[in-house]
């Protein structure tokens, strides 16, 4: 990621004790999924360079015991200024899979620099992904840019979602004292036709952060992005409810992205497991629209 492409990062684009991208700063991943003889998916490729991991996929679902499930684990601890890296994903022909992470993503209190992740979505025909990571924890003075590009073709289903706290809200007074995050996600068919693209900046030193039309109370964001062909968008708008609950703190909206190519939908809520919960739900939803199935219970210890 070129953080000088970027025109809010340019403020802390200056250089720190260890220089961006050393060694052991610059994590990549490349996965690759595709059916066996007995229509399986497994994951054909791995390639890994620490500290991001992956040992192996895991078949535990027992409504979907052909599905590969993968955790992505990092040995370095939390994101710190100067790290960067790139995350890899391709479903090939009418393959699947279902993508999480070990833990949370901690982001570390920076003192220059930024922290960067770049990731790549490729669904092949009647390919089926989901990616559910667990949420992303920014500290004091945290500066972190995620840039998302997905390539997916017309039949197939990508669910791709993501959590964000407000930091450390137990841990003296760190709520809302991030310096930056910058997020963007885009989209495209594979022959290049943009489906959409969308973008948030998020400055809580500039204010506004907790206003009405914002966060308005609330304390996590989640927002997962459904692109499927329009017979399953329809079918998953139809079961999926937009409302604001004051009593449980919990609110949630769900819009029609351009060209009927997809769905999005926001939620917001006071704790992080209420938000992970509505998350899955509408996960669930999603995989028993397209495979018929529901999403696996989570496990206790998570």
């Amino acid at each position: 990621m070129k953080g000088a492409a970027i025109r809010e990062l340019h403020p802390y684009l200056g250089s720190g004790a260890v220089p961006a991208a050393s060694a052991g700063k610059c994590g990549c991943l490349r996965l690759g999924f595709e059916l066996d003889g007995r229509g399986r998916s497994i994951m054909r490729d791995l390639e890994r360079r620490a500290p991001l991991i992956v040992q192996q996929e895991l078949y535990f679902d027992e409504e979907m015991p052909e599905m590969p499930c993968v955790y992505i684990l990092s040995s370095g601890g939390p994101n710190v200024d100067g790290d960067r890296y790139e995350q890899c994903f391709t479903v090939r022909r009418n393959a699947f899979a279902h993508i999480s992470t070990g833990a949370a993503t901690k982001l570390a209190e920076m003192r220059c620099d930024y922290s960067g992740m770049k990731q790549h979505f490729e669904l092949e025909e009647g390919a089926y992904l989901e990616y559910l990571p667990e949420p992303t924890i920014p500290c004091r003075h945290t500066r972190f840019a995620c840039e998302t590009t997905i390539r997916i073709a017309e039949s197939a289903t990508l669910f791709y979602s993501e959590i964000y706290t407000s930091g450390r809200r137990y841990f003296r007074d760190e709520r809302f004292a991030y310096d930056l995050l910058s997020v963007s996600t885009a989209a495209e068919r594979p022959s290049g036709r943009r489906l959409f693209r969308e973008r948030f900046v998020i400055e809580p030193s500039r204010g506004g952060v907790e206003s009405r039309g914002v966060m308005s109370g609330f304390e996590i964001f989640g927002n997962a992005v459904v692109l499927a062909p329009p017979a399953s968008v329809d079918a998953i708008y139809a079961r999926t409810d937009a409302f604001i609950d004051r009593e449980r703190g919990l609110a949630a909206g769900v819009t029609r992205l351009p060209d009927d190519c997809g769905l999005s939908l926001r939620v917001l809520g006071r704790e992080t497991e209420q938000v992970k919960h509505l998350m899955r739900e509408f996960c669930s939803t999603v995989r028993m629209t397209v495979k018929g199935k529901p999403l696996f219970r989570e496990f206790p210890w998570r």
